[in-house]
């Protein structure tokens, strides 16, 4: 498998995610895309790793695929909600408010 090939891919097409991520301040807008950013550089492996984004299972919520939803913080105030789908690390929701992420 080429490091290409293990590198994470971004689905950021959930409509919940999108009403969210579009109505961003600036400030938090750049702070979000630069953790998107760092996302996709990195492989699986090293995000199971990494500590920065502060993984954390939602046990009370399940992806469409079956797939365990987690919560990550992308920015000091904004966590999303996504699940892994084979390559993809999918998005459904985006919160700015980091209490509402579990509260879905």
């Amino acid at each position: 498998m080429t490091a290409d090939a293990s590198r994470v891919r971004l689905d950021l097409n959930s409509p919940e995610f999108q009403a969210v991520f579009f109505g961003l301040e600036a400030a938090e807008l750049r702070q979000v895309v630069a953790s998107l950013r760092r996302l996709c550089e990195l492989d699986w492996a090293a995000i199971y790793r990494h500590t920065g984004f502060q993984w954390e299972a939602i046990k009370h919520f399940r992806a469409p695929n079956g797939a365990g939803v987690y919560s990550l913080r992308l920015s000091q105030k904004v966590r999303a909600l996504a699940f892994r789908d084979g390559h993809f690390l999918r998005f459904l929701s985006l919160h700015p408010d980091h209490d509402s992420a579990y509260r879905r």
